[in-house]
């Protein structure tokens, strides 16, 4: 149970199921410092996964409500709280529309707002450890297990305009649920595909496992479950093969991270390069950073390296 207290100071919002143990809350006191956020501080706010509508427009409506609370990050629960408080908002952006998710909220001129930050820090955060052409060089394959925002903005950021040429040859999205296959598979017509998508139904992890072994070499598996985080154990078994000289990377960074363990078992036999969700979790909030308290903070460049810095002394400290 959360209890709403009002802000005394500029506060930004983390929305999500263990907010606690995030690195954020040693992170962002130390980026506030760095970017000049006199006085701002960061509150979180834990719900169970799949929360009550309820629960989730009392959160908006008192972020919308209080004069120092200036927005929030939304993780986990992106889809559930959009579909419950999307007539809350005065602007929704386009991103946020076609995804049907809220990962960012913010205020502007007496606005409350509704961001989907996902497709631009996920393809940031990808285009970080894959070299330009990839896709196009090795004619792999991208499988994203698990058909949250998270899948939907990096196929978002897979199927973009910009990317022609460097796409996967096929993307794979599978699900435990059939209502998110069809909600993504809706999602992709309304974007307009230009890659070959595969859509599967995969309500055990071994179902996980055998798309796995269909790939092709230099393939691209990504844990977008929270399997590992939010909730225990991995989408995949240990008798996983991963493709040979593929690309692992798990969207998270914290928790048990069993996902990356399989990965790690394999990667001298298999060759694999092997990814966490850091650099993801660095672009993700900066993104939020930026847009809640109206500063501009580079993608790249010697300031975004000093702030990834600032992140890793903290956390390491």
């Amino acid at each position: 149970m959360n209890f709403y207290a009002t802000a005394t100071r500029p506060t930004l919002y983390f929305i999500g199921v263990t907010t606690g143990k995030s690195s954020i809350m040693k992170v962002f006191p130390a980026w506030a410092d760095h970017l000049g956020l006199k006085d701002a501080g960061i509150r979180g706010i834990d719900f169970p996964l799949h929360a009550e509508p309820e629960a989730y427009r009392k959160a908006v409506a008192f972020i919308r409500d209080d004069p120092m609370s200036l927005g929030a990050l939304v993780t986990t629960h992106k889809i559930d709280l959009f579909n419950a408080c999307k007539d809350m908002f005065d602007e929704i952006d386009p991103n946020a529309r076609l995804m049907d998710e809220t990962s960012c909220i913010s205020k502007r001129d007496g606005k409350l707002i509704c961001h989907a930050k996902d497709p631009i820090s996920s393809g940031l955060a990808m285009d970080a450890f894959l070299p330009d052409g990839y896709f196009e060089r090795t004619g792999a394959d991208l499988f994203s297990i698990g058909a949250g925002g998270s899948t939907i903005a990096l196929t978002w950021h897979m199927m973009h305009k910009r990317r022609a040429g460097d796409r996967p040859s096929r993307i794979i999205v599978s699900n435990r649920s059939q209502h998110r296959i069809e909600e993504i598979r809706r999602i992709h017509n309304a974007m307009g595909r230009t890659v070959p998508v595969e859509y599967v139904l995969a309500p055990q992890p071994s179902d996980n496992d055998a798309i796995v072994a269909g790939l092709k070499p230099g393939s691209v598996v990504i844990n977008a479950t929270g399997l590992g985080k939010d909730a225990p154990g991995s989408p995949l078994t240990n008798a996983v093969v991963f493709p040979e000289n593929g690309v692992a990377w798990d969207l998270n960074y914290r928790g048990e991270l069993i996902f990356l363990d399989q990965a790690r078992a394999q990667e001298k036999a298999r060759n694999l390069q092997i990814e966490d969700g850091w650099v993801y979790f660095i672009h993700g909030w900066t993104e939020v950073i930026a847009e809640v308290f109206h500063i501009d903070i580079p993608q790249r460049g010697p300031e975004f390296d000093a702030i990834s810095k600032i992140a890793i002394d903290v956390t390491k400290g």
